[in-house]
């Protein structure tokens, strides 16, 4: 990944985490989305999109839904 990519990628996720309430987990260097609703999920995909012009796993290597507290 490029410099301008990697800072690209850093300032959309600080974006997304100042706009939703979502974790990124971070997998080998990588981040990854955990979200809590399908909904949310759907909210945060069209915010990259419409915001940044790029898909949502072109910024997070995968994204997951967050486990229920016990």
């Amino acid at each position: 990944m490029a410099r301008n990519e990697a800072l690209e990628q850093d300032y959309i996720i600080q974006r997304v985490l100042e706009a939703y309430p979502c974790r990124v987990l971070w997998s080998e260097g990588r981040p990854c989305l955990e979200y809590s609703s399908q909904e949310e999920l759907d909210s945060i995909s069209r915010f990259v999109e419409t915001q940044f012009q790029t898909e949502l796993l072109e910024v997070f290597f995968a994204a997951v839904a967050r486990l229920p507290e016990e």
